[in-house]
């Protein structure tokens, strides 16, 4: 695929004034070129399907004429081996940098550690080494953990030491790798344990590892907690990834009813304090179908990127 070529002819002619991070372009609205984002956000495959294709290495390609910087895919580690250093040699060549992986529960979904059963934890663990071997290939460094369901027959805190006790040994084997699990409280159901940011918060100072860190979902912490910007700064020091939707649809940020260029904002400035650097992963849809909903998608995260620090 030509893609520059492709950018010029499907997102219009450049001319906008990049520092503005205004989009331009006669035919779509979209500037041709690169945009300079000022946080590192980062799409997933089949996100810019219908503009570049199907084939993995022409849509991080696309990716990166857009000004995207960072990459996701939940399901690299179900990827080809050989897929998955292709892809990490071609995001070393765009400098384009990989956000997180699911870690692999074996197939087992009701896996859960709140209940220290042994073939649960030991699934978990070789879960971990598995990781390990992926992130080395695509030049990952964090991967999503999500601890399953409550146990019902055991006190909370009995299940919240438990779910302690596995993460712990998970960072004796990531960490040393380099390899940050990073605890996502879920809004998809109440069964799943882990549910808020405060309780993820409380888990990590236990584990105390820097290899186990909170995933702040912001489309999942609306839905169960609100309050975005206070528990933000009252969990940051665990923090060690960003996602987003808006809500409700979990599709672009300006859909909905979440004020992403103030969360932004927010967060740009406190870890610009502190020289810290972050992935936001667009864990997402999109409101439009086809190339449509792709334009649409770039726009969205050019308005809520054009916050003024």
């Amino acid at each position: 695929m030509q893609r520059r070529s492709f950018v010029k002819s499907t997102l219009g002619v450049a001319g906008t004034a990049m520092s503005t991070g205004v989009l331009g372009g006669v035919a779509s609205g979209v500037s041709a070129a690169k945009h300079t984002f000022k946080l590192k956000y980062a799409p997933h495959f089949g996100m810019f399907e219908n503009s570049a294709g199907k084939d993995p290495i022409d849509q991080l390609k696309y990716m990166a004429d857009l000004g995207f910087t960072a990459l996701e895919d939940n399901g690299m580690m179900g990827r080809d081996p050989a897929m998955q250093e292709k892809i990490g040699k071609e995001m070393q060549r765009l400098g384009m940098t990989m956000g997180v992986f699911v870690l692999d529960k074996g197939g087992n979904s009701q896996n859960t550690l709140a209940a220290n059963k042994p073939e649960h934890v030991e699934i978990f663990l070789n879960g971990c080494r598995k990781a390990v071997e992926t992130a080395k290939r695509c030049n990952a460094k964090f991967t999503t953990v999500v601890p399953g369901d409550f146990d019902r027959s055991l006190p909370i805190g009995v299940q919240t030491g438990n779910v302690i006790d596995a993460l712990r040994r998970g960072t004796e084997i990531l960490e040393p790798a380099g390899l940050t699990m990073v605890l996502e409280p879920l809004s998809d159901t109440p069964n799943l344990f882990l549910r808020t940011s405060d309780q993820t918060y409380e888990i990590c100072r236990a584990v105390n590892s820097p290899s186990c860190k909170i995933l702040f979902d912001v489309y999942h912490m609306q839905k169960n907690e609100g309050h975005i910007i206070p528990h933000i700064d009252w969990t940051w020091k665990e923090i060690g990834y960003f996602q987003m939707g808006d809500n409700p649809g979990r599709n672009e940020p300006t859909t909905g009813e979440i004020n992403y260029k103030n969360i932004f904002k927010h967060i740009y400035q406190k870890a610009k304090a502190e020289n810290k650097e972050f992935i936001f992963g667009m864990e997402h849809g999109k409101s439009k179908p086809g190339k449509e909903g792709e334009e649409a998608l770039v726009k969205a995260y050019v308005e809520v990127d054009s916050f003024t620090v």
